[in-house]
Parts: structure tokens; C-alpha cells; sequence
């Protein structure tokens, strides 16, 4: 169970092998870390103002959150929020019920508030591995943690989420960006200390995102400037190369989740 110190060196060696394979175009297919592009070029420089609605999806509970950014006299965030149950047989039912679920509860919180009749930006943080060619587009690699709603692998989320709040009708919402929760995290951060350049979430799942230098991101066109990227490091080890580490328990652990092999 515990690691001596040349073990643990042993592992970073591994992991910076795995986290620049990620990032190149002939290896990332067949790298455990998919070291996904976010599309988010900086992080905030503290300027930033306005009235915003972000979702939290990836947890135990879904978060809706209304945020408003303000200068006058001084910087200052205002937020409000409610967290929503997301029960089993909506985790593991039909993607359409999924987001239809998410709409109902953005519809409430909306009413709850009195901004049914406004039009406010929505950031939607979705805690899962998703392929991005742009800010406000993510298709669904694949489900982990305790989630496994079918029909949402391989769609955009963006579009799925749109469809459920048309449905309904009674409101509209402007979904600008989906983000992961790691960079969600970094940018909350960025906002207060722009020295923040990672994000890390220790929770439901872990994973963590930094600022890299466009050069090293074989998947994204252009080498000027930096992007964020999502490492989606919760996989490390699922091409087998930590198992002369891993213990029985660790097996046994594996055996009897949702997703046996993955996120090791």
C-alpha cells in the first residue's frame, strides 16, 4: 500500500509520458489520457462583468447557479444558487429524460428568481470527457462515474440541452459554452489570481485541466497562444500500464463499478 519514493517517481515518469502522448496526433488515439482541447484561449483578466446562468452537471446533485459581475465602486460577484437531486433512474434512463430533467429544473429555478422573461448566457459545465471543435459544442465521449443515460454518447450536449428547453417553450436560454468542471474551477480561480493556470477536482471523480502552449496540441490547428486543456487524468492506467501496482482491492473495487477497467 505505500509507495516508496523511487516507485512514486517511477509513476510521474509514466503519467508525463502518457500526458505527452495525449497531446500528439499520432498517439492520442491510443492514449489513456485524452488530453482533450477546451477552446478556452485565456483565463479571465478581471474586466469581466455582467448577469450569467451556470449549470453544474457531473455529481450527486445538479447545480444551477445565477451570477451577476458588477463594477461599480469595486469588483464584486454576486451569486445565487440551487442544487437539484438527479435521481438513479434519471442517471441511468434515456438521455432525453436526462435533459429534459435538467430543463425542468433551469425552468424552476428561473421562476423561483423572476427571470422567466429574460434571455441571460448560459455557461453549462459538464463534468465529462466530451470532443470539442468550438466553446459551445460537446459531443459525449463516454459516461463515467455513476451516470450512463442512453442515447447521449457521441451527441452534443448543447444541442440535447436546446432541444429539452424548445420543448417546453416557456423560457429561452442563450447556451454560450460547455466546459468541464476542472476548467470551470480554474477560470473561478483565474478570476481572483490570474497566476491560476490549473484546475483540479477531487469529488465524485478526479481530473485536472491546465494552460498549454497551442505548439504542444497536435489536435487544434495554429501554434500561437495557449490553450486549455483537459486531461481527463481520471483514465490513467486504463491501457494497463499501472497494473503491476495495482492491489487485489483494487481490482475488487473495479470489478463492482458501473464501468469495470475504466477511470482506474
Amino acid at each position: 500500500m505505500r509507495f516508496s519514493d523511487e516507485t512514486l517517481l517511477d509513476i510521474t515518469k509514466r503519467f508525463r509520458a502518457e500526458l505527452t502522448r495525449g497531446l500528439g496526433g499520432d498517439s492520442n488515439a491510443t492514449a489513456s489520457l485524452k488530453m482533450l482541447p477546451t477552446f478556452v484561449r485565456s483565463i479571465p483578466d478581471g474586466t469581466e462583468k455582467g448577469d450569467f446562468i451556470a449549470l453544474d452537471l457531473g455529481g450527486s446533485a445538479f447545480r444551477i447557479l445565477r451570477v451577476k459581475v458588477s463594477h461599480e465602486n469595486r469588483q464584486t460577484v454576486e451569486m445565487e444558487s440551487e442544487t437539484y437531486d438527479t435521481p438513479d433512474e434519471i442517471m441511468h434512463g434515456s438521455g432525453t429524460r436526462l435533459f429534459d430533467h435538467v430543463a425542468e429544473c433551469l425552468g424552476n429555478f428561473m421562476e423561483k428568481h423572476k427571470i422567466k422573461d429574460k434571455k441571460l448566457p448560459v455557461g453549462f459545465t459538464f463534468s465529462f470527457p466530451c470532443r470539442q471543435k468550438k466553446l459551445d459544442e460537446g459531443y459525449l465521449i463516454k459516461w463515467t462515474k455513476r451516470f450512463k443515460a442512453s442515447g447521449v454518447e457521441g451527441a452534443d450536449v448543447v444541442q440535447l440541452l436546446n432541444k429539452a428547453i424548445e420543448k417546453r417553450g416557456d423560457y429561452e436560454a442563450d447556451i454560450m459554452a460547455v466546459v468541464n468542471d476542472t476548467v470551470g474551477t480554474m477560470m473561478t480561480c483565474g478570476f481572483d489570481d490570474q497566476r491560476c493556470e490549473v484546475g483540479i477536482i477531487i469529488g465524485t471523480g478526479t481530473n485536472a485541466c491546465y494552460m498549454e502552449e497551442l505548439r504542444h496540441i497536435d489536435l487544434v490547428e495554429g501554434d500561437e497562444g495557449r490553450m486549455c486543456v483537459n486531461t481527463e487524468w481520471g483514465a490513467f492506467g486504463d491501457d494497463g500500464s499501472l497494473e503491476d501496482l495495482r492491489t487485489q482491492f483494487d481490482i475488487e473495487i473495479d470489478r463492482g463499478s458501473l464501468n469495470p477497467g475504466k477511470q482506474l
